[in-house]
């Protein structure tokens, strides 16, 4: 619904069971977007949050209070985003421990700790009967275990937020891009196509490029980066920064 610093909503919907991962738009917004698609924001079984950051969190108390929401999160990362962000009561936090499988029904969302910059950060695998697809986003770095779980999943949105030599040129004070590059910041095009490049292919379908910088990356650039690490036929694409992407399926 939203992938990208100025915030993150996605929704899955598997085997009759929704969820929203993240909050980080607003609720007005992210009501809207889900209408555009069918779906009615009141009728999501669990909003999940995977780490602290405002661009992450900012709307889960809204989401709670206004569509019912129950929300899951690391207690770590609850007590951090109450310290940070104005999120008003919840009267229903599910707090889950990263390593754990949460399970809905015939659907189950493994959890894996990252070591991102954040209190607790989380990344999420949906397994539904037939598919498993890999939430991957505010990664740090291609950490122990990634490369067996990217060979398991049948499609990704993973995190390709910056082009090296536009962040190198672009804006950002030097304590930022260190920290953009450095092992708790965010994957580069670079380093995404080299972590796709431990997919099973005969098993992924797709990828979807999420979290691209606003200032240092531009979907052309990420997806050109991509087919020539991967190649032209590689089945990627970029989830939009600002607005709604079209839905993709796993057929």
């Amino acid at each position: 619904m939203q992938s990208g610093s100025s915030g993150n909503c996605v929704f899955v919907e598997a085997d009759g069971v929704r969820m929203l991962f993240d909050a980080g738009i607003s609720a007005r917004q992210a009501e809207l977007r889900l209408a555009q698609h069918g779906r009615d924001i009141r009728d999501v079984d669990a909003l999940i949050i995977s780490h602290d950051h405002r661009d992450h969190t900012t709307g889960m108390g809204v989401f709670h209070r206004k569509f019912g929401l129950p929300v899951y999160v690391t207690q770590k990362t609850f007590v951090e985003v109450r310290r940070r962000v104005k999120i008003g009561d919840i009267c229903d936090v599910r707090h889950f421990v990263a390593g754990e499988t949460l399970s809905f029904g015939p659907v189950s969302v493994e959890t894996y700790s990252t070591p991102h910059d954040a209190a607790d950060g989380v990344v999420f695998v949906i397994q539904d009967s037939r598919h498993r697809f890999g939430l991957l986003t505010d990664l740090g770095h291609i950490f122990d275990g990634l490369a067996e779980t990217m060979a398991t999943l049948d499609a990704v949105l993973v995190e390709s937020n910056y082009d090296p030599a536009m962040l190198d040129d672009g804006p950002y004070p030097d304590f930022l891009k260190h920290r953009i590059r450095g092992p708790r910041g965010h994957l580069s095009n670079i380093d995404a196509a080299e972590l796709l490049k431990l997919a099973s292919p005969d098993r992924l379908r797709w990828a979807c490029l999420a979290h691209l910088s606003e200032q240092n990356n531009c979907p052309d650039v990420a997806i050109q980066t991509h087919h020539k690490i991967l190649g032209c036929d590689f089945p990627v694409r970029c989830a939009d920064r600002k607005a709604t992407s079209a839905a993709m399926t796993i057929e």
